[in-house]
């Protein structure tokens, strides 16, 4: 009996072992990890927009400021959110009238760094930093993302190490939010600036990427395995709350089918919910998992849609623009792929967001109408099932997205399937994320159409990716979001407007207008807004979806094992 007992012990043990994630046992999880599909295709926290950057560098720096869980803004580095209320934030008036908005006055920020606040090789973190960054995002030939933001500010006053007064031109409803000033380590990039339109291949987060002085968050990265994982240990600097975890390891796996493979075979413990698993396998995973893990479906403010390359000469016809859309079946796309959890989109803003304009006319699926808009824009001759011009010419159009999501390529042949019925001639090729995302949308080379996501923070002004003068060229090295090419002086004069419009039912009235104006030109075809699945093991806890552009990474160190 003692044997069999012993035996029976040792059995249990060992089964305990092996049906644990990552096939560790529950008393000794100090590291975790995170599966997730794309690869970042730079490190350097100002250049190119991608999720997968944000996601990693969330959990080794913090923005000033940013969007919690609440959809409140926070202060993540500064000490206090300046507000007019607070004194922090005060009106001043102008040494010149404002040319773009007219306004004669402008706004101070008084901005305090967290006072332990120190980079990973012991080097505080400073108003030198905040400078730096401002010199950086400021200079035209940077290739920064958003430069719009840095351009805005007229000075930048130095208190003290810790302390600045920034000085902006102009007094906007979101005046406090400066989630753009993600702090670059003078100390460690002024060198690689030295000629910034170089920057971009000289800066030390791709070129020295596991150098300490780059981080100041919970964690740092001290390994990269390019296009393969990325390892991040605990930053000893931190002033924060000490995370969890000694160590997290961030795999990248593309196919997520393969991704979900490797959650249950425990070659991951954990897949992001903001790039992981595709809503139709969360969906057959509960199902057949669900006393593994535990799933939450966040529906938030990542918008899905079709960039259109106006420089196209078939694109340009907004007649040929339109044909695109009510051939589309969004609603058959919704139900029958997503089970109705990831609703149609009419437009870029969320029926969430408090500026969303219910009453705005749709884009319902006719395909009638839609042939019969290509008919009078000249695309009339019908050859073996394909539309063709006067001159010959076949209506054929490049669709492009990340290869190996699964619901993208499978999207993909539905919008293929669909526009071949009214005669529309649509060619897949879709490459790597890093590729994609890192070359070809940044510098408009996708020549028709482009699928991926923005995601947005509340309210969010669509600056730099539908003003005119956001679009991205040789000439600014590739700066600015707005990969359409799209030029309208309405909507330029609009989005001036709404940011500096205080009264909130007044920037109502121009949040629906700019909407319409949207709709009507279709720079971009929108097709639904996502929510995304976070599939937990259940032994991980406090993390929490936002539902918009701040990734819950942002919040690293409440992550925590429960048995």
């Amino acid at each position: 009996m003692a044997r069999r007992g012993a035996l029976l012990l040792l059995l249990a043990l060992v089964a305990g072992l092996f049906t644990l994630p990552g096939g560790r046992a529950r008393a000794a999880r100090e590291s975790l990890t995170i599966g997730i599909t794309q690869f970042p295709s730079t490190f350097n926290p100002l250049i190119d927009s991608m999720l997968a950057k944000s996601y990693i560098l969330a959990m080794t720096r913090r923005p000033l400021t940013a969007y919690n869980a609440a959809w409140e803004l926070v202060c993540l580095v500064c000490t206090e959110l300046p507000t007019l209320e607070n004194g922090l934030a005060r009106i001043e008036p102008l040494a010149a009238v404002n040319e773009e908005t007219g306004a004669s006055e402008g706004i101070a920020l008084t901005v305090t760094i967290h006072p332990e606040a120190t980079w990973g090789d012991g080097v505080p973190v400073s108003t030198a930093d905040l400078v730096f960054t401002w010199e950086v995002g400021k200079h035209p030939q940077s290739g920064v993302g958003n430069f719009e933001a840095f351009r805005r500010i007229l000075d930048i006053e130095v208190v003290d190490e810790k302390t600045a007064i920034v000085h902006v031109d102009r007094v906007t409803f979101d005046y406090n939010d400066m989630s753009g000033l993600t702090l670059l380590p003078a100390h460690l990039e002024r060198a690689a600036f030295a000629e910034p339109a170089e920057y971009r291949k000289r800066t030390l987060f791709d070129t020295d990427t596991t150098n300490p002085g780059l981080y100041f968050g919970p964690y740092r990265i001290t390994q990269v395995s390019p296009g393969a994982h990325v390892v991040l240990e605990r930053n000893e600097t931190w002033w924060g709350k000490r995370p969890q975890f000694e160590r997290i390891v961030v795999r990248v796996i593309e196919n997520t089918a393969a991704l979900e493979a490797n959650l249950l075979s425990g070659g991951v413990d954990y897949i992001a919910g903001e790039l992981g698993l595709t809503i139709d396998q969360a969906l057959a995973f509960e199902a057949r998992h669900g006393v593994r893990f535990d799933t939450e479906y966040r529906l938030g403010l990542a918008y899905e849609h079709i960039d259109l390359d106006l420089a196209n000469p078939i694109l340009q016809d907004a007649r040929v623009r339109r044909a695109l859309l009510l051939a589309l079946d969004r609603e058959a796309i919704s139900e029958q792929l997503f089970g109705g959890r990831q609703p149609v989109a009419h437009g870029f803003v969320s029926p969430l967001d408090w500026v969303y304009d219910a009453d705005l006319p749709h884009y319902a699926h006719d395909p009638e109408a839609a042939a019969a808009l290509l008919d009078e824009a000249g695309w009339a001759e019908m050859r073996d099932g394909v539309r063709h011009n006067g001159a010959g010419e076949p209506l054929r159009l490049m669709l492009m997205t990340t290869a190996g999501n699964r619901t993208r390529e499978l999207v993909e042949q539905v919008l293929q399937s669909q526009w071949k019925g009214i005669g529309v001639d649509a060619r897949i090729r879709n490459e790597p994320a890093r590729v994609f995302f890192g070359e070809t949308v940044t510098r408009r080379e996708f020549g028709a159409m482009a699928m991926f996501a923005w995601i947005s923070s509340p309210e969010n002004v669509p600056r730099t990716t539908l003003r005119s003068d956001q679009i991205p060229t040789a000439e600014n090295n590739w700066a600015g979001q707005n990969y359409t090419g799209f030029k309208d002086e309405e909507v330029d004069a609009l989005i001036d407007g709404i940011e500096v419009e205080l009264d909130r039912e007044k920037r109502r009235a121009m949040w629906y207008r700019l909407q319409a104006i949207y709709l009507e030109k279709l720079p971009v075809l929108p097709l639904y807004f996502r929510a995304n699945p976070f599939i937990f093991p259940k032994w991980l806890k406090g993390i929490v979806p936002t539902g918009h552009q701040y990734s819950s990474t942002l919040w690293v160190e409440d992550w925590r094992v429960e048995e």
